[in-house]
């Protein structure tokens, strides 16, 4: 599936919308991400995992961990896909059994390959990496599908992290005005956002 197919069938599953929205972080958009429905579309899954190893093939690590949640189930097939094995940060660390806040074997030193759906501000991004990091393993990169361009990425590289992203909302607004799938009303809204970020 090339980005342009993969763009349109996010598109017609509802994984993006156009209209008006407010993000996690807080700010407007007319563009909401939502990646959750992938898990129900095995082949867009699979898509989206082979892009994103593309993404990322030439860089080194030893492991993939996944941001919960969205982002867990395209870590758990790049890992499938390329043998490479994967740990899991918990949300929330459990206060019975091991309490351990990282699961899956691991030895303090290894490279974790950082997987995430989307980037906004890149606070998960970083959360996350923070408890990777604390847990003894080192964290150079991080690849994400879908780029919101919204300073996300600058924040990443200022605290050192590599990003490799496989779209940006700006191939998004492009792709979308190339198909004849868009209504009317959505067409003169990827029009008017173009204009805005040129």
């Amino acid at each position: 599936m090339t980005n342009k197919q993969l763009i349109l069938s996010l598109y017609q599953i509802g994984s993006i919308k156009l209209g008006q929205f407010t993000l996690k972080s807080g700010q407007t958009s007319p563009v909401y991400i939502d990646l959750r429905q992938i898990i129900s579309y095995p082949d867009i899954l699979r898509s989206v995992s082979n892009l994103m190893w593309e993404s990322v093939r030439a860089s080194r690590f030893d492991l993939i961990c996944g941001i919960p949640y969205t982002a867990l189930p395209i870590a758990t097939c790049m890992s499938l896909q390329n043998n490479i094995a994967m740990v899991m940060r918990r949300k929330e660390k459990k206060d019975y059994g091991t309490k351990q806040l990282i699961e899956g074997a691991f030895t303090a030193g290894q490279t974790c390959l950082l997987v995430e759906d989307v980037i906004t501000t890149g606070s998960s991004v970083i959360e996350t990496a923070k408890d990777l990091e604390d847990a003894g393993l080192i964290i150079q990169d991080v690849v994400v599908l879908i780029d919101r361009e919204a300073g996300g990425k600058k924040n990443l590289q200022d605290k050192k992290y590599l990003v490799h992203a496989a779209i940006t909302l700006s191939d998004i607004y492009r792709e979308l005005l190339n198909t004849d799938v868009i209504t009317d009303t959505e067409r003169e809204l990827l029009h008017h956002l173009q204009e805005s970020i040129k």
